[in-house]
């Protein structure tokens, strides 16, 4: 089992930046991939970001690379989304999410996801 858990949504204006986490717990790490993806409501959740534990990432190339940045920590077993140049359509619930091994876009490939946080981007 691993257990996710996000930090650092809130309010900022287009432009603007901000910097989401998640805490992983549980069973060890090694070999896990951490996603964000995101929910805007009305729509279905999005890969936003990915990154195994080497540190090889994937981004969701068209709506937020070379805006958002992936890292992750894994002597403090947090994975972090830097998120500059914020755009309204933005906006969304971001969920950290886990599986083994290898980055997937898709959202039912990951077994384990936090309960969220709230991003608010205000033009």
């Amino acid at each position: 089992q691993v257990q996710l858990e996000e930090s650092g949504g809130g309010l900022v204006q287009a432009g603007g930046s901000l910097r989401v986490s998640c805490a992983a717990s549980g069973r060890t790490l090694r070999n896990t991939v951490l996603g964000w993806f995101r929910q805007a409501p009305g729509k279905e959740r999005e890969f936003v970001a990915g990154i195994t534990w080497s540190g090889e990432n994937l981004y969701n190339s068209n709506s937020v690379k070379g805006r958002f940045t992936i890292s992750r920590d894994n002597a403090k077993n947090t994975v972090y989304l830097q998120m500059d140049t914020l755009k309204p359509e933005d906006t969304a619930v971001y969920y950290c999410a886990a599986r083994l091994y290898s980055i997937s876009t898709m959202v039912g490939a990951y077994n384990y996801w936090g309960q969220g946080t709230q991003v608010t981007v205000s033009s």
